[in-house]
């Protein structure tokens, strides 16, 4: 499980130059602008579940994400372990009563401090990034959406490439 901010611009551009101009500069306009997503992936069948929160990161949309990837679960009588990163909310005294009644079938497993490239799903978004938003030009935020939102719909069914990317 992890979180993710995807911009309008890209940090990448692809373009022609003449061979005399030697340090060209491709100039963004400057934004802050960006979507956020939870998203987590089964590694049973690589079928990725992600939800746009309401407003910023912080506990309770923390909480509201992990009651939904609870429910979507439970479904399939199996434990459920979730790898997460260190965030301040992921550990959140707010929500910390329920991860503990709910500890028997799903359980969360905190990485190391500072240690991003140990969660599988930082994969998952360099992917995206890498297929959908860079060299690509976006008029608006909600061309980016439409973009990621999409491939999300794809990739809520279960994905051999997602499930490839984030085994360990």
């Amino acid at each position: 499980m992890d979180e993710v901010h995807f911009q309008q611009h890209g940090s990448r551009c692809r373009m022609w130059v003449p061979p005399e101009v030697r340090d060209p500069v491709c100039v963004h306009a400057p934004t802050r602008k960006s979507i956020s997503y939870f998203g987590a992936v089964r590694l049973r069948d690589g079928k990725l579940c992600a939800s746009k929160p309401e407003g910023r990161f912080d506990a309770q949309t923390c909480w509201k994400f992990l009651r939904h990837l609870r429910r979507i679960s439970a479904r399939s009588g199996r434990r459920v372990v979730v790898i997460s990163d260190n965030a301040r909310y992921h550990h959140a005294s707010l929500h910390a009563e329920w991860r503990h009644a709910n500890a028997a079938a799903f359980r969360l497993h905190f990485l190391p401090p500072y240690s991003p490239n140990l969660n599988p799903i930082e994969r998952v978004w360099k992917l995206l990034r890498r297929l959908w938003i860079h060299n690509r030009h976006f008029a608006s935020l909600q061309g980016v959406s439409d973009v990621v939102d999409a491939q999300f719909e794809v990739w809520h069914r279960p994905n051999p490439v997602l499930r490839r990317l984030c085994s360990i």
